[in-house]
């Protein structure tokens, strides 16, 4: 509630009218809304990098439906690729031109439409960029290139 204070002349100390004045115990919401507003900004940011998956241990059943493959697709250019046009799945030889027809064929029956692709380190980045181009032209969703950790010699 506002107070009502007397002023006093300091020459002659009469007193001149009313004044009103407001009591400090009123909040300044502005700097609470400022800081509010920072801080919703770094949680907005932060939230993403924090998220972790839940472990839970699923129930066991007798017979379970396969639903992933996990045996993983390899498909290996070697550096014979320049002279023959050949490349590897797994262990069977393949040509160039027919390995979107396999690919698809050995991707037909799996969920996850994933392949590693290993390149020697002779072959070339174009070559290797060339067949990484027909694995998506199968249908490959996804595309690991496998790679070798050097050793400190």
């Amino acid at each position: 509630m506002p107070k009502v204070a007397a002023q006093a002349d300091a020459i002659t100390g009469r007193r001149r009218g009313r004044r009103v004045t407001t009591s400090l115990s009123e909040i300044n919401v502005i700097p609470l809304v400022d800081v509010m507003l920072v801080l919703l900004i770094i949680f907005m940011v932060a939230a993403p990098m924090m998220q972790k998956g839940v472990e839970v241990n699923l129930p066991v059943t007798r017979r379970a439906d396969k639903l992933t493959n996990t045996d993983p697709l390899y498909v290996s250019v070697p550096t014979s690729y320049r002279q023959d046009r050949r490349v590897f799945i797994n262990q069977d030889s393949v040509p160039i031109d027919l390995l979107g027809e396999r690919m698809r064929q050995s991707l037909q029956g799996r969920s996850d439409k994933q392949v590693f692709l290993r390149g020697d380190g002779e072959v070339q980045l174009q070559e290797l960029m060339d067949v990484f181009g027909r694995l998506k032209e199968a249908g490959v969703e996804k595309i690991g290139v496998v790679a070798q950790e050097r050793r400190n010699q």
